[in-house]
């Protein structure tokens, strides 16, 4: 058994080692290749799981998943092994598990930033968004504060200093508790609160964030709708500049048998679909249903609510994000998903509407719940008491506040997979939704003279259409059904062709709730299609036919004529 747990977050030898040893302990499902190489030269591990024994990887229908595009994510890469881990072991104990990688594919990145992490999870960590890359520039400033684990316990929390001029108070309360303080409010203890760490160049009186040298955001680095720095903070230099971004690009865009992606990040509880910088109306009507259709499905089995990027992940109501992951659905027509794993409020039995404006404005009681939360469940271990410290520059400071990385951003280690336990549900019936192409009928008739109408009889018996959303069509990425003829030298066809491009075929995705008077317009067989074709040959003589499409799959038979 591979020695993989779940209380725990790895570092990328450990990950290494464990993608292997799933590659290692299950060869007739997993595959493992480097998809490219990070800034520092850490391979990117991609695994393709499925049942080679009935069909080759790229012929079956597929679901992609990558996590730990931003480095303090970890949640993100351990949700990925997670689903691994399912896939591997309950292959041949669970029947629909067993039936899906019979029948589909799987393309699982667990980690497409390794470098970011490695600086995060080491003893004495440094947080960067994403990659380690100096950029805008290759200097940094000379002066500042920069964040850092100060006095080396292996967190980086707040520092608050009196102040009489600080923004922020004691609750009266609950000491611990910073509140802010009132507009027209004067003549007590004060403080002001920054991120722990050192002060370069420090003149005694101003203290101002050093910008982070490492300024990228790789997931504003993808293709679509890519702005440059001076729009969006973080792009990089070009769409793909990067080359762990560039490598997830060139893989989804050569594995055109995706249907579905789903891109890993960290927090809020929540399930964000395209788009990002537009709104719903924007969005063609078929594929918004079925994503409605998908959303409930995921909130049902997982618990986080469903959202529209734009409408309602925005960081400032005048702000657009893009640049981002649902490149796959606006390039590539691939239904595309965000989720971002774990949300402290909820545990703490706070519900929040609107996910960003939450930290710009909510009441104080929230604070209150999250400090009883961290107090009961965590052992006060998620919101650390202010304690004193002897700073290099600053003289005599408190530490304190909340845990960031392993509260506010990752479950704790004990929650961790009670969080993402549910996901593989999801990932699994994303699966089984998915398109696929299977042999329905083939009938041969002889005409006389050697002469055969040969009929071939495929259709979709999954649920979602062939080119899986709308906009594959209008962006020419989903071919139709591709029909095939391999004829031995001693045959010719008299009518069809060897090779003929068709139409889509329907899935079940837009079939109405309930069955009425209104609903006879889908008492059809759109998902199924017959070509034809009149051959010339020998009695006797076999042929092999092909029906195939990108992302439905491929299905052949072979005919004896006679």
């Amino acid at each position: 058994m591979v020695d993989v747990r779940f209380d725990t977050y790895y570092k990328y030898d450990d990950l290494t080692r464990i993608v292997q040893g799933f590659a290692e302990e299950y060869p007739d499902l997993v595959t493992i290749e480097s998809i490219g190489n990070s800034y520092e030269g850490r391979d990117i591990w991609a695994l393709t799981v499925t049942n080679r024994a009935t069909g080759a990887p790229e012929e079956k229908p597929a679901v992609y998943v990558h996590g730990n595009i931003h480095s303090v994510e970890v949640s993100t890469s351990m949700a990925c092994l997670h689903l691994l881990n399912t896939l591997c072991t309950q292959y041949g104990e669970d029947d629909k598990v067993t039936y899906l990688l019979d029948t589909r594919t799987y393309y699982i990145i667990p980690r497409v930033n390794p470098d970011g992490v490695e600086w995060a999870l080491a003893d004495k960590p440094r947080y960067r968004r994403s990659s380690v890359r100096p950029y805008p520039y290759d200097e940094e400033l000379p002066e500042g504060l920069v964040q850092e684990d100060v006095d080396g316990d292996g967190r980086i929390l707040s520092m608050r200093i009196e102040d009489p001029n600080g923004h922020w108070k004691s609750h009266p309360d609950e000491p611990r508790l910073l509140v802010r303080r009132d507009p027209d409010e004067y003549g007590g203890t004060y403080y002001r609160v920054f991120i722990e760490g050192r002060i370069d160049g420090y003149d005694g009186y101003n203290i101002v964030p050093k910008p982070v040298k490492e300024g990228l955001d790789m997931n504003r680095n993808y293709p679509n709708n890519w702005r440059a720095q001076h729009e969006q903070p973080g792009a990089g230099d070009y769409p793909t500049s990067e080359p762990e971004v560039r490598a997830v690009t060139q893989f989804v865009s050569e594995h055109r048998n995706i249907c579905i992606a789903t891109d890993l990040h960290t927090m809020s509880g929540v399930l964000l679909r395209p788009f990002s910088s537009k709104p719903d109306s924007d969005m063609q009507a078929e594929d918004l249903w079925i994503y409605e259709k998908q959303g409930a499905k995921g909130k049902d089995i997982i618990g986080y609510p469903d959202i529209s990027i734009f409408h309602g992940f925005k960081y400032h109501p005048n702000q657009i994000i893009s640049g981002g992951g649902d490149w796959m659905y606006e390039s590539l027509g691939i239904f595309y998903w965000a989720i971002e794993i774990w949300n402290p409020r909820a545990q703490a039995g706070i519900e929040v509407e609107k996910f960003i404006d939450w930290w710009r404005e909510h009441p104080v009681e929230d604070d209150l719940k999250l400090l009883k939360w961290s107090d009961e469940k965590l052992n006060g271990k998620g919101y650390i008491n202010w304690y004193e410290f002897d700073h290099p520059q600053l003289g005599k400071v408190e530490l304190g506040g909340w845990d960031g990385i392993f509260v506010w951003t990752n479950p704790p280690h004990d929650m961790l997979e009670a969080e993402i336990e549910t996901f593989k549900d999801w990932f699994i019936w994303q699966g089984m939704t998915t398109p696929k192409l299977e042999h329905y009928a083939t009938d041969v008739k002889a005409l006389g003279d050697n002469t055969y109408r040969v009929r071939f009889v495929v259709h979709n018996t999954g649920w979602l259409p062939t080119n899986v959303t709308k906009v594959a069509i209008m962006k020419k990425v989903a071919r139709g059904v591709i029909f095939e003829l391999d004829l031995p030298e001693n045959a010719s066809i008299e009518t069809g062709k060897v090779r003929d491009e068709t139409g889509q075929l329907a899935g079940r995705s837009h079939t109405p709730s309930a069955m009425n008077r209104g609903t006879y317009s889908t008492g059809n067989t759109a998902d199924r299609i017959l070509y034809e074709w009149v051959i010339k040959a020998p009695q006797g003589t076999e042929i092999t036919l092909n029906a195939r499409h990108d992302r439905a799959g491929v299905v052949r038979d072979t005919v004896t004529l006679g």
